[in-house]
Parts: C-alpha cells; sequence; structure tokens
C-alpha cells in the first residue's frame, strides 16, 4: 500500500479505518486522534516520524496501522504507558495483521532490542576494518586490569527530533525505563516549544 497524506488527510483515513468500532473505554480519550494528538504521539515514540518535503510533514501507510493500533488498544482500555511497552515492539507484519492495513511488511529484525537506546561510546569497529587488523598484526598482550579505566554504560534516549539525553547507568535500562523517562518529559518539550527553542512539524 503506497500513501502519501497530510496530518489533517491522515487523520481522516484513520476517521474511515476506525469506522462502525467501539469508542475507547475512557471517556476522555478521543475515538479519532485530532491532529495535535498525532504530534503528540510522535513525541512519546508511539509514531514514526513524519517524512519532511519542505515545511510539509507527509504520513503513510505505517503511521495509518500505528494510530489505528493506538485506538484500538485504547478502546481495550489500554493506557499510553501500556501502549508504550507494546507497540513499538510490533513489526509491519504484526502491525498489519492487528490493524488490518496493508504494509509492504519486512522480515523481522534479528535482534529484539527496541531502538528506544543508543550507547554513544560503546560503538564497534566496522566489520572490514576489524578483519583487516587481525589479519596483519599479533595479538595484543593481555593488559593489567589498572591499564585502562572500566567500561561505564551511556545511554542516549531520543525525547522528540532533536531533543535527546544522555547519561550514566547503574543498570541494565529497559523498555518500562524509557516509557517512563519519555512520560516524564512532556512538561520539558512543552516548555521548549512554548520557548521556541524547538519546532514540531508543520501539518
Amino acid at each position: 500500500m503506497s500513501a502519501s497524506w497530510t496530518i489533517r488527510e491522515l487523520c481522516e483515513q484513520v476517521e474511515e479505518q476506525l469506522a462502525g468500532e467501539d469508542a475507547p473505554a475512557n471517556g476522555q480519550v478521543r475515538a479519532v486522534p485530532d491532529e495535535r494528538s498525532v504530534r503528540y504521539y510522535t513525541t512519546l515514540g508511539l509514531i514514526d516520524r513524519p517524512e519532511l518535503r519542505g515545511r510539509t510533514a507527509i504520513y503513510g501507510a505505517r503511521h495509518l496501522a500505528q494510530l489505528v493500533a493506538i485506538k484500538r488498544l485504547q478502546s481495550e482500555g489500554k493506557t499510553l504507558a501500556e501502549i508504550q511497552q507494546s507497540l513499538p515492539a510490533m513489526d509491519d507484519h504484526a502491525l498489519a495483521r492487528f490493524t488490518g492495513v496493508a504494509l509492504a511488511t519486512r522480515p523481522p529484525r534479528a535482534s529484539s532490542r527496541r531502538d528506544f537506546w543508543r550507547d554513544p561510546e560503546m560503538e564497534l569497529a566496522p566489520p572490514h576494518e576489524s578483519a583487516s587488523a587481525s589479519a596483519s598484526a599479533p595479538a595484543p598482550a593481555p593488559a593489567s586490569a589498572s591499564a585502562s579505566p572500566p567500561l561505564v554504560p551511556v545511554l542516549e534516549l531520543t525525547l522528540a527530533p532533536g531533543v535527546r539525553i544522555a547519561f550514566e547507568t547503574t543498570r541494565p535500562a529497559t523498555d518500562a525505563d524509557a516509557a517512563a523517562l519519555l512520560s516524564a518529559a512532556t512538561p520539558l518539550l512543552t516548555e521548549l516549544l512554548r520557548r521556541h527553542l524547538i519546532t514540531s512539524p508543520e501539518p
């Protein structure tokens, strides 16, 4: 399914897709997302960032499927925090099956680790470099325990386009940690937008 919609057209597509379905059990939740909700879901990482064509945000079939999935999960009584833990784990095949939106499905990724986190200080050398080094250089002698300081895990979390936090961790971070941090960052993102320090995608 090849599609290209503005944010307003995307909301209309969601409304058509959900026509006749039950509204979310929580009366405070809209049955169909408006443009503001779509932008908010993007900052939470619930839907992918749109493609920008000039100053216009363009959305496709995967965005439609993600929004339909959010509304169906909300109709089952799920909170956004709960959806943050389950929706990003769906590959295109599972998302298409759950929503009925046709997607050009791709094979599941080999790694089950989500893309919430980045490890800026723990990147590996490209395979061709490591292979060349091992072929031309002898194995180094074992280093003493005091030769270098221990590695400290540093994680980076994207809160919104152009807004990231990086910090040292005392334990491995989980998807629940990411969901909680993204939720806690909402007031910060709101203040950054209010002060025009960051911009949101244009409709």
